[in-house]
């Protein structure tokens, strides 16, 4: 067991936690952050995608160790002042969704997609959203979505 401290969504966290389990399960387990989802278990899907350090990673994939020091954003740290993430709004505005469970992990890498290209062409989102699974294929309503963010971002603001 060790204590591992980190900034969770804004705000300070430290627990004392087996430094080798994954963070997928500390943050729905222990922390009761259940946006986060769990997929595959494998690091191929993309559900229990989080941004650490604003880069999209595999929670699943992740031992909570290596947070120590850093910063983590989960699907609830996006909203600010009970308004959602101008990408959160665009998931909904374009229906950016159908079930649900994979889109937490796509919000979250493409806003770390916009905050690094703050206008890419559909392309380049479809290159970098290709390694998410939506098992509802809802995947034109969802590069609908992002581009819509971009638009709405005007170069990125957050």
């Amino acid at each position: 067991m060790k204590t591992v401290s980190f900034t969770l969504n804004g705000a300070p966290a430290r627990l004392t936690v087996d430094e080798t389990r994954p963070l997928l399960w500390v943050l729905r387990d222990d922390l009761a952050l259940t946006g986060t989802k769990y997929g595959c278990g494998e690091a191929v899907c993309g559900a229990c995608t989080v941004l650490v350090d604003d880069e999209p990673v595999r929670s699943c994939a992740m031992a909570v160790g290596e947070v120590e020091g850093r910063r983590v954003t989960t699907i609830e740290g996006l909203a600010r002042d009970g308004r959602l993430h101008p990408v959160q709004q665009a998931f909904v505005d374009r229906v950016g969704f159908q079930c649900g469970f994979c889109t937490p992990g796509m919000i979250l890498d493409a806003c770390a997609l916009l905050a690094k290209r703050p206008s890419p062409t559909r392309d380049e989102i479809v290159r970098h959203m290709d390694d998410h699974l939506c098992r509802c294929g809802a995947h034109t309503r969802i590069l609908d979505a992002i581009e819509h963010a971009a638009t709405t971002m005007k170069g990125g603001a957050r």
